[in-house]
Parts: structure tokens; sequence; C-alpha cells
């Protein structure tokens, strides 16, 4: 074979690549108008049974010098990439992400619009007890300006021994003492069950890490008029925090705050792991307001206030922890808790960062 002879096989090479590509795009355009169709019949992209017969059926009339083998790598990439812009087309964006709402979210509380660039605190007793227990919490937080009272009156425990909560006569006390101070309730519901229950009691929902993917309560509590507060899960990924506030926005009600409240890693330093990098991801990829949990990602008194400070500086909207008057016979998680001189010397120094971090 001379030179010349060559060079006439590769330029036929180029014509039968370029007949390839025609065809492959063709195809390509085939496929997507099948993805529409699929669409529109409420079908899923991906048909193995139809994918198997179009296998079958290439295989069945391959006469060429590749193997079998190649010829079934070279076409499943070739269907591959055809799923892929099905997929593309049939994938719809987020309801919570920044590309469908570039503007923040704003949730509000009874005036206290979380969300909107001030920083804000929410705080309360872990555990609803008595009336005078929560009351005293409730005047320490007045007298601080904070409106924003959490507390527990379902709790769902590790050990089935543990207290778990007074339940409707928590939520009866903390409404009473909301109207009586002026405070807004978040409590936590723990069964779509008592959703209705709760609504007259609460003023926000909130979601706990052990039900962030109780998907038949986020579904419930999407349907409902009231902000829902959703913590991340012991274990959940960015990815599967963010599906789970869909899941609420998908099914009507888009007030919904994000709380980071520790992940479980192997660190026994702390009670769970604070993922503080959380708070600046979530808010670039939703719309949502972000706030910190630094009682329960640390487990520790000591750690509360550098926590809640490096909270504040990466830009969370809300700052959440405990408040007990009496924390030593505290009926749950009674190291975690401050009590209400902890607390007045947690909340003035946060206010000082906020007036440094104000002239940044």
């Amino acid at each position: 074979m001379n030179a010349n002879e060559l060079e006439q096989l590769r330029k036929r090479i180029d014509r039968i690549n370029l007949d390839i590509l025609e065809l492959l795009n063709e195809r390509a355009e085939v496929a997507q108008n099948i993805g529409w169709k699929k669409e529109e019949l409420g079908m899923k992209a991906f048909d193995p049974i139809r994918e198997n017969e179009s296998l079958a059926l290439i295989i069945e009339n391959h006469r060429g010098p590749f193997e079998v083998s190649t010829i079934k790598f070279l076409f499943k990439e070739i269907f591959k990439a055809s799923l892929n812009l099905q997929n593309n087309h049939q994938k719809k964006e987020m309801l919570v992400s920044r590309k469908m709402q570039p503007q923040n979210t704003i949730v509000d509380i009874n005036g206290e619009m979380i969300g909107d660039g001030s920083q804000r605190f929410i705080m309360g007793p872990c555990a609803v007890e008595s009336y005078d227990q929560v009351k005293s919490v409730a005047l320490a937080m007045k007298k601080q300006g904070l409106t924003l009272l959490r507390g527990g009156a379902f709790k769902p425990r590790t050990s089935p021994y543990d207290f778990q909560g007074l339940g409707e006569r928590g939520l009866q006390i903390l409404r009473k003492v909301g109207d009586e101070v002026g405070m807004s309730v978040i409590s936590e519901i723990v069964s779509s069950n008592d959703v209705e229950m709760a609504l007259p009691y609460v003023d926000v929902i909130q979601i706990g890490a052990r039900n962030m993917q109780n998907f038949e309560l986020l579904k419930t509590v999407g349907k409902v008029d009231k902000p829902v507060l959703l913590k991340r899960g012991l274990s959940a990924t960015i990815e599967e925090f963010i599906n789970a506030a869909e899941y609420i926005m998908a099914n009507g009600n888009n007030q919904i705050i994000l709380c980071e409240r520790g992940i479980r890693t192997y660190e026994k330093a702390t009670r769970n792991t604070l993922d503080i990098s959380a708070v600046p991801i979530l808010k670039k990829e939703t719309h949502l307001p972000v706030i910190v949990d630094v009682t329960h990602s640390t487990g520790r008194k000591d750690l509360l206030l550098p926590t809640a400070k490096a909270a504040l500086a990466i830009g969370a909207d809300a700052v959440m922890a405990e408040v007990h008057p009496d924390p030593a016979v505290a009926l749950s998680d009674s190291a975690q808790q401050m009590n209400i001189a902890e607390f007045n010397e947690f909340i003035e120094e946060l206010k000082v960062l906020q007036k440094k971090l104000a002239l940044v």
C-alpha cells in the first residue's frame, strides 16, 4: 500500500466519522422527543426492558469484525448519553434552590423576621417541665429583648426510659407563657397525627433531627400555614437535608428555617460535630434562612459561646441554645443547659460581637 492509498482510506474514515456524528445527533433528537413523550405520560426516563430489547436487536444484526462485547459496550454508552439527555429535561429545579428563587426567603414569626439580615436568638428549656420553669426563662429572655421561645413538649429520646415530655400539656404551658410574656412559641412535633392538635399552641413547628426524613411528617407540615424549623439529621448529608426541606416546600409551605445542629462523627469530645461550613453552603444553595443550634451540636456549656460567635461570624440568621432556671435538676440534658446568669452573660457577649460585626 502506497502513501496515496493510505491517505484515501483516512479520508474515507473521516467521512464515516462525520456520518456517525450526524446519525448520533439525529438519534439524540429522537431520544429527546421520546423523553418528552414519557414525561407527558408520567413515565420514568429509564426503561430497562426497552433498552434490553434494543441491544438484542443490535447484536442479532451484528456482522462486523468487532467483538459482541465491544458492540455492547459502545451502544450502552450511547444509551447512557441519551438517558442523560432525557433526565436533564425531566429533572425539575428544586423549589428551595437559589436558581429557582435568587432572593432570600424571610420567615415572619410574629414580627421577628428570620432571614432579613439581622441575627436573632432562639432560647428556652430543653424540655417543658412546669409553668414556673418556662415562665422564669421567658421573663429572663424578655429582659434581654428576646421573643423567640423554644421548649420541648414531645421529647424523642434514645432510651425509652428517659423523660419523654409532657405532650399536649407542655404545649399548653408554652402557649400560656407565650401569651403572658409576649413570646412566639417554637416546639417540636414528632408525629403527623399531632400536627393539627399542636397548631393552636405553636407559632413555629420544629422537626427534630430524628424526624428529618420522616417523609409523611414533612408532607403534613408542608400543608399547614405555619413556619417550620427543620433540623438536620444526625448523619444527614447536606443534600439529604436540602431534599427534606424540598418535601415541605413541594407540599405548599415555603416558610422553612434550616437548622444546623451538628452531625454524628467519630469524635467524642463533643456530643455532635458542628458542621459550621454547612451555614454558607446552605445559604448559597438555597434561599432559606439558616440557624445554628449550639447546644445540641456541642453538648457542652463551655463551648456554647465560642460556637455561637462562630455561627454569627459566618452568617447564621439566628443562634439557638437551651436555658433552664436550675440545670442540675433538669429532666433532660442537664449538662448542656445554661442557667439564667449564664444566659445573660452569653447574650451580652454576643450582642457585643453583633455590634462589632455590624462595623465590619
